[in-house]
């Protein structure tokens, strides 16, 4: 089941669209986006409802892409596709189990908040209540923080379970990639030597817009990456500069724990954190500020803040 669903999936690039009666499926396709569901109301078949559903091989995965095939040669099919720019995006994956978080995986960012580089991955969690999509806002004026920061992110997306896994064979368990921001409150951080409570906030997790399948990015660990505020880019990097690589990174978590399909994991963030300038310079986010993340291959990520 699981080779059937790497295969069934394979140059797919999902979406989760939010409409009034919850979340469906979404495919980028060259006529915009496909609502799934409205394609085979219109066209016939059992697709997966979400892009969970497409990772846990759950409906007919298999018979999706002749779905897309038919809906994009449908000349009367217009209604069935919407443009990024009118499209309502939820999360691109919404009920993970895990959401795994890397610490100073940067050397460059571990280099300027002036810490060592660590010996082992840093580990901690956020909750599902923390996820967040494209275009959803980030309510910090509602938060008991004042230092809030951004930290553009490679998320990986597990497709198969795994445990104990080489290095060597790690990249095989995953399902794709995306766009994320660790978002963070430093002063909650620092509160204590648990960086928790500044991590896991509500919306402090926004993931997409699109969930781009493995086989469409070579290498995961040669991506440009970059996060701008209100337009300024204030980080510009590769995932080259990663101290353990995204192979590394899934064999050593799941040699203590068991990582399901659809576990995301944050890979940290480059330099340029506003943590790591001069405590001078540091000008803390604010409400009606937009991050925008991006990384190569996995579009664009808008945050806004309010």
């Amino acid at each position: 089941m699981e080779q059937n669903v790497a295969t069934a999936a394979k140059k797919m690039t999902l979406v989760n669209l939010r409409k009034p009666e919850g979340l469906t499926l979404g495919i980028k396709t060259e006529r915009g986006i496909l609502d799934v569901a409205a394609a085979a109301k219109r066209l016939g078949g059992n697709p997966p409802a979400v892009t969970d559903d497409v990772i846990h091989g759950r409906g007919d995965v298999a018979g999706l892409r002749e779905l897309i095939v038919k809906a994009v040669n449908w000349r009367e099919g217009a209604d069935l596709f919407c443009e990024e720019s009118a499209a309502a995006f939820g999360p691109c994956v919404s009920q993970p189990e895990k959401i795994i978080c890397i610490g100073l995986n940067y050397r460059r960012h571990a280099n300027e908040v002036k810490l060592p580089i660590p010996a082992s991955p840093i580990l901690f969690s956020k909750y599902n209540n923390a996820l967040n999509y494209h275009r959803g806002e980030i309510r910090i004026s509602r938060e008991d923080a004042k230092l809030f920061d951004y930290e553009a992110e490679l998320v990986i997306v597990m497709g198969k379970k795994a445990r104990d896994v080489s290095e060597a064979q790690a990249l095989d368990f995953v399902f794709g990639y995306c766009n994320g921001n660790d978002f963070s409150a430093r002063d909650l951080q620092t509160r204590t030597n648990q960086w928790m409570l500044g991590k896991f906030g509500d919306g402090f997790a926004p993931i997409g817009p699109y969930l781009v399948s493995a086989d469409q990015v070579p290498d995961p660990n040669a991506l440009g990456i970059e996060c701008l505020l209100n337009g300024e880019v204030r980080q510009r990097s590769n995932t080259g500069d990663m101290i353990f690589n995204c192979q590394q990174l899934i064999a050593y978590i799941s040699h203590y724990i068991t990582l399901s399909p659809g576990d995301l994991i944050f890979t940290g963030t480059p330099e340029g954190v506003i943590s790591g300038y001069p405590p001078e310079k540091r000008v803390w986010l604010k409400p009606g500020d937009l991050l925008v993340t991006r990384i190569e291959g996995l579009g664009e990520l808008h945050t806004p803040l309010s």
